[in-house]
C-alpha cells in the first residue's frame, strides 16, 4: 500500500516532468501559501504542485532518491534546514538575485538554503500579573522569582532547541546547563502542548509567562474561540544578556535530484522579491528577509526590538549538544 500511495504521489506531481511545472515539498499548508504560488504562476505561467508534509519530509526525499518528483523545499527551523544539507538531499544555488536580496546571515554560505522569512522567540507575559520590565532577558527566565510561574512547550522541540543552542553559543554548555535547571525549577507544568497551548495556560491562571514564537499571536487573534487567550498576554521582546532577541527563520532549498530545477530557481528568486517577500511575510505573520520590505501592519505593531547577531549555522551546530543538555537536565520530566 505504501508503495502504491509514493507512486500515485510521484505520478501525480511529476506528470513526467512537464514543462513549466514546479513541485513543492512543503512544511506550510497548501491553502496558506496559495497566494503566494498564485502570484507566482500569474507572473510566470509556471504551475505549482505543493504537497504537504508536516512530518516525514526528509524521509521522503530520502525514499525517492534520484526519483523524487520534489524540485523546492519550504520548511522551518535552522536546524530542519541544516539537516536537510546534511542528508544530502539538496544542491548549491547559485543566483545573484537570491544573494543580492537575502543577507548573509539568512543564507547558508555554501548557497544550500535561504531564509525567507524570520520570526522571534519571545515571551507572552500576563497583562494582569506581570508589570512592565519585570522580565528582560531570556537568562532571567531562571530566576527563582518565577519559581511556579513558566509555561512551556516540550524542551526537545525544535523551536526550544534553537533557543538552548543559541544560548550555549552565548554562554557555553556548562552555564547552559545551569540555566535549564533553573527554567525547570520554575515551570508551572510539566512542558506540553504547542506554543499557543502556553498562552491558553496564561489566560487560565496557571502560569504568568511562556515562551513562544511571534507568530503565534497572529495565528490566535485570527481564531475568535482563541482570542481570549491572546487578549490576556502582551508580547516582550527579551534579550540575551549579551546579544539580542533569538530569531529563528522559515527558509528554502532547492532539491539535489528534482526534474524541474529552472523552474525551481525561478520560483526561489520569486519567493525572494519584493512582491514574493511581501506576501510571504502577511500570509506567515512573519519578518521580511529583504531589507526595504515592511512587516505587515498586525507584526509591526508588537513593537521593536534589536536581533541576536550570532549566526543560524554557529545554532544549528549546537543542536546536537542542546539535546544532550535537555535530556541530562530530564527538563520535559
Amino acid at each position: 500500500m505504501r508503495s502504491l500511495v509514493a507512486f500515485s504521489l510521484a505520478t501525480l506531481l511529476s506528470g513526467a516532468a512537464v514543462a513549466e511545472q514546479v513541485n513543492v515539498y512543503s512544511y506550510r499548508q497548501p491553502d496558506l501559501i496559495r497566494p503566494l504560488t498564485d502570484a507566482f504562476t500569474k507572473s510566470t505561467g509556471i504551475d505549482v504542485k505543493v504537497v504537504f508534509l508536516k512530518k516525514g519530509l526528509l524521509e521522503r526525499l530520502q525514499a525517492e532518491g534520484d526519483r523524487t518528483p520534489a524540485d523546492l523545499i519550504l520548511t522551518t527551523d535552522i536546524s530542519r534546514l541544516a539537516e536537510l544539507v546534511r542528508a544530502g538531499v539538496t544542491k548549491t544555488v547559485t543566483s545573484e538575485i537570491l544573494t543580492a536580496n537575502i543577507p548573509a546571515e539568512m543564507r547558508d554560505p555554501a548557497g544550500h538554503w535561504f531564509g525567507l522569512t524570520a520570526r522571534a522567540r519571545v515571551i507572552y507575559a500576563s497583562t494582569e500579573r506581570v508589570g512592565d520590565g519585570e522580565v528582560t532577558t531570556y537568562e532571567a527566565l531562571a530566576d527563582p522569582k518565577w519559581r511556579d510561574r513558566i509555561c512551556t512547550r516540550s524542551g526537545a522541540h525544535a523551536y526550544n532547541l534553537a533557543l538552548t543552542s543559541a544560548m550555549i553559543v552565548h554562554h557555553g554548555t556548562d552555564k547552559t546547563r545551569d540555566w535549564l535547571n533553573g527554567l525547570k525549577a520554575n515551570l508551572a507544568r510539566r512542558p506540553q502542548g504547542n506554543d499557543r497551548a502556553q498562552v491558553k495556560a496564561i489566560w487560565a491562571g496557571e502560569c504568568d509567562i511562556a515562551i513562544g514564537n511571534t507568530y503565534y499571536m497572529a495565528a490566535m487573534l485570527a481564531k475568535p474561540e482563541q482570542r481570549p487567550w491572546a487578549d490576556a498576554v502582551g508580547i516582550v521582546f527579551p534579550r540575551f544578556s549579551n546579544g539580542g532577541t533569538h530569531m529563528n527563520i522559515s527558509g528554502m532549498a532547492m532539491t539535489r535530484s528534482g526534474p524541474n530545477a529552472a523552474n525551481a530557481l525561478k520560483l526561489m528568486e520569486f519567493l525572494a522579491s519584493a512582491e514574493g517577500q511581501k506576501i510571504y511575510a502577511e500570509i506567515v505573520a512573519e519578518y521580511p528577509a529583504l531589507e526595504g520590505v515592511a512587516a505587515s501592519d498586525l507584526v509591526a505593531g508588537w513593537g521593536g526590538f534589536e536581533r541576536d547577531t550570532i549566526g543560524l549555522i554557529d545554532i544549528a551546530e549546537q543542536r546536537a549538544a542542546a539535546v544532550r543538555l535537555v535530556e541530562e537536565t530530564g527538563f520535559d520530566n
